[in-house]
């Protein structure tokens, strides 16, 4: 009985993968808003400074 368990377990490695790639890219597309953000505001202090 402990068989069908063990199947069920790979499977739920290979979704894992799928939805992974899809969490990095949201981080990275974050990532990437934050820092054009900060140097944006960053511009803007040096420039009125």
């Amino acid at each position: 009985m402990a068989n069908p368990q063990l199947h069920h377990k790979t499977k739920v490695k290979a979704e894992d993968s799928s939805s992974l790639k899809g969490t990095l890219t949201a981080v990275l597309i974050l990532g990437l808003f934050l820092i054009f953000s900060w140097f944006g505001v960053f511009y803007i202090f040096i420039d009125r400074f």
